[in-house]
């Protein structure tokens, strides 16, 4: 578990992007985000957590793994990296789960820990690491949350707090391939790019200090493409397995 005491903060209401309201509906959060590693969350979808938060929403984050050994970062460092992002992107709550970096699987002990994350936070929308990538640890990072996603509905189990079965299922975009994909669904981030890259940069141990890195570039690159796809400066892409509908057409930029 990572400290986040400093950047929490306290809601006696909220806004809810969920159909039906969160209270109504029984959810606690209106987002809870999973990456396999801090910083990926960051990457995939900043822009629309920002853009949520600007309307109200409640956010959480959860870091799979510490994300370490990598070249030119260590453990507290990635700790005080996730928490500075944490801060810009002004999340509601973070959590760094103990799982294993370069290990990543949906094993029974891991998709445990992760339901209980979902049953703890009780969120509208899930967003898991898109299924097709060159790294192992997201696309097993991937199985494992939809995995968990039905754990976390399960009875007579000794997982703790109430069962959860998180109605909606999304995935984020951070792929070490160079994906020819078509979204489900881009969420127009025009508004909150720059602030989404201030906290990418949060990262210094791997997009900063790394000799060479033009990972900002090609983040920022990314999201122009996308942005353009919809008209729109800048965006950020998701996928979903299922067919999404709308009441209201007229609502589509």
């Amino acid at each position: 578990m990572f400290p986040r005491e400093s950047v929490k903060k306290k809601f006696q209401t909220f806004e809810t992007v969920a159909p039906g309201g969160a209270t109504k509906s029984g959810a606690k959060v209106d987002l809870l985000a999973f990456g396999a590693h801090p910083d990926d969350v960051e990457i995939a979808m900043g822009g629309t957590i920002l853009s949520l938060q600007a309307q109200g929403a409640k956010v959480v984050v959860c870091h799979l793994t510490d994300g370490e050994p990598t070249p030119y970062g260590d453990h507290k460092t990635r700790l005080k990296e996730a928490e500075r992002a944490a801060r810009i992107l002004k999340l509601d709550d973070y959590l760094i789960l103990p799982l294993k970096n370069r290990e990543l699987q949906d094993t029974l002990p891991g998709r445990k820990k992760v339901a209980e994350v979902m049953r703890k936070y009780r969120p509208a929308m899930v967003f898991a690491p898109y299924w097709v990538d060159a790294h192992p640890d997201h696309w097993g990072g991937s199985e494992l949350v939809q995995a968990a996603r039905f754990w976390a509905k399960l009875v007579k189990t000794d997982m703790r707090y109430d069962p959860w079965y998180p109605p909606k299922f999304y995935y984020h975009l951070c792929s070490h391939l160079r994906p020819n994909v078509q979204p489900s669904f881009i969420v127009d981030t025009s508004d909150h790019h720059e602030q989404k890259l201030r906290a990418v940069a949060c990262y210094e141990s791997q997009f900063i200090k790394k000799p060479g890195s033009r990972a900002l570039e090609f983040i920022n690159v990314a999201n122009r493409y996308f942005g353009s796809m919809i008209g729109t400066q800048m965006g950020e892409p998701f996928f979903s397995k299922e067919n999404l509908g709308v009441k209201d057409p007229r609502s589509f930029i």
